[in-house]
């Protein structure tokens, strides 16, 4: 799944879209209410991309995990996050058999479920492209160096004649 701009602040319910940077703070927007705010540097802010699930063998990607997800409820919203705890951790040990039980705790789970369940709901499950994957992992992508703009000519501007 591709999850760029989106944010989890800390202390806040729901996720947000990164809008902008400001001076002293970056302005967000929350996806459900459609209202924004500043978060503030004393504020933590994750974003949806940078966060992993912590495995025996190498910690996945919460948009790996998304698409585990995505694929196991065929296409459809994955369990209530407020059910449980047996119930949650039953769900995300079929999910993701080698997760980590020492480190992923109960609220980490019902974030997972509670966060792809909102991103469910406003359609905002994006899949990357298998090909574009492919091309990024091979490198076979087609690049072209653009000259730096100091390097490019110069249009030379003559000032007119005064009369």
């Amino acid at each position: 799944m591709i999850l760029k701009d989106i944010l989890a602040i800390s202390g806040e319910t729901g996720l947000f879209r990164f809008i902008a940077q400001g001076k002293n703070a970056i302005i967000v927007e929350h996806l459900e209410t459609k209202k924004r705010s500043s978060a503030y540097g004393s504020a933590k802010v994750s974003s949806l991309e940078d966060i992993a699930i912590f495995t025996e063998k190498e910690d996945l990607p919460l948009g790996k995990v998304f698409d585990l997800i995505y694929e196991k409820e065929n296409k459809g919203p994955a369990i209530d996050s407020k059910a449980e705890p047996g119930k949650l951790k039953k769900w995300f040990e079929e999910l993701l058999p080698d997760y980590s039980r020492d480190k992923v705790y109960v609220s980490d789970i019902k974030k997972v479920a509670q966060w792809y369940n909102i991103l469910h709901n406003l359609n905002l499950l994006v899949k990357e492209d298998t090909e574009m994957t492919e091309d990024k992992e091979t490198g076979s992508e087609d690049v072209t160096e653009k000259e730096p703009v100091s390097a490019k000519k110069k249009k030379k501007v003559t000032p007119k004649p005064k009369a």
